[in-house]
């Protein structure tokens, strides 16, 4: 099972940017999907999650700016981010809970990591 994370660059304060996270392998399920995201000297942080019924989660410094979605067809969820300010400039990691195979465990998946970039 592969998460490949797409979507970073660079982008003026007060842009936009949609970050894709979209999962491949031996799929059955997806469970909670989510992005987190690290700053230089930063520690990972959660930014936003998202359950299989859609019930949605965001850190308090991206609410109302960030929408976290997904696509249980194309097994990909999606962070689009909106009002980018400075400190959103780290790299983004997407999550997933997958299930491999029926009867088996689900296990977490980190994608490599997008570069987001906010600055003038």
């Amino acid at each position: 099972v592969q998460l490949q994370a797409s979507g970073g660059g660079l982008v003026q304060p007060g842009g936009s940017l949609r970050l894709s996270c979209a999962a491949s392998g031996s799929i059955f399920g997806i469970g909670d999907m989510g992005w987190y995201r690290q700053a230089p000297g930063n520690q990972r942080g959660l930014v936003a999650t998202i359950t299989s019924r859609d019930s949605t989660n965001y850190a308090d410094s991206v609410k109302g700016r960030f929408t976290i979605s997904r696509d249980n067809a194309k097994n990909t969820a999606y962070l689009q981010m909106n009002s980018l300010k400075p400190e959103d400039t780290a790299v983004y990691y997407c999550y997933a809970d997958i299930q491999p195979r029926l009867w088996a465990p689900s296990t977490g998946s980190w994608g490599q990591g997008t570069l987001v970039t906010v600055s003038s």
